[in-house]
This record gives structure tokens, C-alpha cells and sequence, in this order.
């Protein structure tokens, strides 16, 4: 059984979170831009029973608070690191999604000895999500990268489009851009699809997370914006890359980069047929995976 639960943090945010009880290995589920642990739905009500599952929702999404805006990924790791205090959670599994992805690479770059593991999941690069400008065709030119945060903020093409949605509660919109870029071949069945465009609305972070992502850099190169810092280099426990082989929104070389940068602690998988959201893309396929690598030895695994 999911239940739904909050916790105040020592920073003065409250976290809201899913939970279902388990009695063997814990995996905390990180989810992405635009969603919830709500989005988790579909992995939590089918993975093996035996997985105790805590699912957050990060500062601005869902039922946690946004008393102080975000500016940095670190600043979402901090927090995770906060909530997995409260919880006393340590010897888990944590899992990423997307922009979670990059929450969970820096929360164990900083805090070594909690998570034992680490799954990477559509994830955004180890040298960020870029933000570039457009061009007249509302297309991304390449070679004019956001450098700013009120840049990202006067972004026509994602930043106001989307918080204009958001702000008007504009469900077609939103709808409209997931059909075409994350649920491009599958769709959730219609209940739930309504659900996850309402749990969309939720959010209050937006511009912010563009910003974040597109200044975050924890390996040693230079993204084209700054120079990264080496943090990637503290991850030292094995890491599952999970990436769908039809993933508009993460692109191969953006996998590569994540691999490359790991070294290696990490092992990579194509998700066979599947998008951005794999959990609604093909679910049995991925909870293998997770599955075969949360219990296995890594020399099994491997």
C-alpha cells in the first residue's frame, strides 16, 4: 500500500513524499522536470513487494513547500540529504529520473556511505541540460548557449510557454508537448494521464530548474559554459545508466557523456523501445533492470 506522507526538514521546507513499506532493500525514487512521485505510480504499484520504496517530491513539485527558490542542482541534493536524515534512511538504492538524475549524482558525490547504489534513468548529463536561444523558427540555435538566469526566464520558446500552461492551469498544452515528447508511441491509460497533468500543475520551479540544470557540471570538462567541477569523480559505488533507445528529451550523447564521465563504476543499458518514460513505455523491461541490479552482486550483474 502507497501512502502519502510529510516531513519537515531543518531548513524550514516540508517535503511530501510516498512511501510503501517493504521488508527488503530500500530504493528513494527521484523524480524529474514537470512531475511528482505521483509519476511513480505505475513502479511502485508493480515492483516486487519485497522493496521498501520512498518516493519524494523535491522543493517546488507536488506536496512539498518552495519558501526559498532553487537556483542549483546542489542546492535539491542538499535537501534530499536533509530528508534521508529525518527518515533515517541510509544502505539504499537511489534512483534518478531525468532531472533527478542529476539530484542523485550530486547527493552522492557529497554524501558518500548513504546510498549504496546509484540508477540513472533518462538522465540529465553529468555536464548539465543546456538551455540555448532560439531562432525565428523557434528552433535551438546551437551555437548561443542561455548563460543566465534571466535569460532562461525570457526563454519564449520552453520557459514562458510552459509557465504560461502552468499559470492558466492550460492542461491541452501541456498535454501537447508530453504527447510529443515524451509519449510520443505510448500513453498512460486516460485516468491516470489526466492525473499526471494535474500533479504538472504542481509545480512552482520551473524557470529555476532550466537554470540549474543548464549550469550544473560535475565532470571534468567544459560544458561550452563553465568548467565542470570534478565532483563526478566522488561517485564511487556502481551505477546502472539507464537510457530508452526513443528518447527525444535525453539525447545518446548525453547518455555517452554520463557514462564516460562515471568510468568504471558504470554500466550501461538501452531500454529497448522506450522513450523518456520508460514506466509507461514498456514497465516490465525496466523493473528487470532495476530489479536484476538492486539484488545482484555488481560482478553478477556485470
Amino acid at each position: 500500500m502507497i501512502v502519502q506522507k510529510q516531513v519537515k526538514l531543518s531548513n524550514g521546507e516540508t517535503y511530501g513524499y510516498r512511501e510503501r513499506a517493504g521488508f527488503g532493500e530500500t530504493i528513494l525514487l527521484i523524480h524529474g522536470n514537470m512531475t511528482s512521485s505521483k509519476h511513480w505510480d505505475l513502479l511502485m504499484e508493480n515492483i516486487d513487494d519485497s522493496f521498501h520504496l520512498v518516493a519524494v517530491d523535491m522543493r517546488g513539485f507536488g506536496e512539498s513547500t518552495y519558501h526559498e527558490k532553487i537556483y542549483s542542482i546542489k542546492e535539491l541534493a542538499d535537501d534530499i540529504k536533509l530528508f534521508v536524515d529525518e527518515l533515517n534512511l541510509t544502505d539504499f538504492t537511489i534512483l534518478g529520473w531525468s532531472t533527478g538524475g542529476a539530484v542523485a549524482m550530486q547527493f552522492v558525490a557529497d554524501n558518500p556511505n548513504f546510498a549504496k547504489k546509484l540508477i540513472l534513468l533518462a538522465s540529465a548529463s553529468t555536464r548539465g541540460y543546456p538551455m540555448h536561444e532560439t531562432d525565428e523558427n523557434g528552433q535551438p540555435d546551437l551555437s548561443k548557449r542561455l548563460t543566465s538566469y534571466e535569460q532562461v526566464m525570457q526563454d519564449k520558446t520552453r520557459t514562458i510557454t510552459i509557465s504560461h500552461a502552468y499559470e492558466n492551469r492550460n492542461k491541452e498544452v501541456l498535454r501537447m508537448i508530453w504527447d510529443y515528447a515524451i509519449y510520443h508511441d505510448n500513453q498512460p491509460e486516460e485516468n491516470r494521464y489526466e492525473e499526471y497533468l494535474e500533479d504538472m500543475l504542481t509545480q512552482r520551479n520551473y524557470p529555476e530548474i532550466l537554470h540549474a540544470l543548464n549550469m550544473f557540471n560535475i565532470s571534468n570538462h567544459h560544458n561550452g559554459l563553465k568548467q565542470g567541477t570534478g565532483e563526478v569523480e566522488k561517485i564511487n559505488i556502481p551505477v546502472l545508466v539507464l537510457a530508452g533507445d526513443k528518447d527525444l528529451v535525453i539525447s545518446e550523447q548525453m547518455s555517452r557523456e554520463v557514462v564516460a564521465d562515471l568510468g568504471g563504476v558504470a554500466t550501461f543499458l538501452s531500454l529497448k523501445g522506450c522513450g523518456h518514460s520508460a514506466q509507461v513505455d514498456d514497465l516490465s523491461q525496466l523493473l528487470q533492470a532495476i530489479t536484476t541490479f538492486v539484488t545482484k552482486q555488481e560482478e553478477q550483474y556485470k
